[in-house]
């Protein structure tokens, strides 16, 4: 599986964006996907997760209201609508999948990830 992730830019705090996270293979339904975040010396961040049929949905209480997480298996894509951006929100940010179709809060859990997008969030 490839994992392209693309949507990240500057934006305002209090401004919304919305990643996407394109996947390659006919089996992406299978998938559990997560997104993470990541700053300069810092460890690789959960933000949120979603199960293969989207009845579970798992979000760090840093973005809990503000973040939503949805997938579309149709187009093999997941994606992360973000509002109410904070600076502190400012990071790369990887989307992921998890064979095994679950929502994993633990990164080591994830067997694929994507190259990062940028998200850049002024005050």
């Amino acid at each position: 599986v490839q994992l392209q992730a693309s949507g990240g830019g500057l934006v305002q705090a209090g401004g919304s964006l919305r990643l996407s996270c394109a996947a390659s293979g006919r089996i992406f339904s299978r998938y559990g996907m997560g997104w993470f975040r990541q700053v300069p010396g810092k460890e690789r961040e959960f933000v949120t997760a979603i199960n293969w049929n989207s009845s579970r949905t798992q979000y760090a209480d840093s973005v809990k209201g503000r973040f939503t997480i949805s997938r579309d298996n149709a187009k093999n894509t997941v994606y992360l609508q973000m509002n109410s951006l904070k600076p502190e929100d400012t990071a790369v940010y990887y989307c992921a999948a998890a064979r095994d179709q679950l929502a994993y809060v633990d990164y080591t859990r994830y067997d694929y990830w994507g190259q990062g997008t940028q998200v850049t969030v002024s005050s």
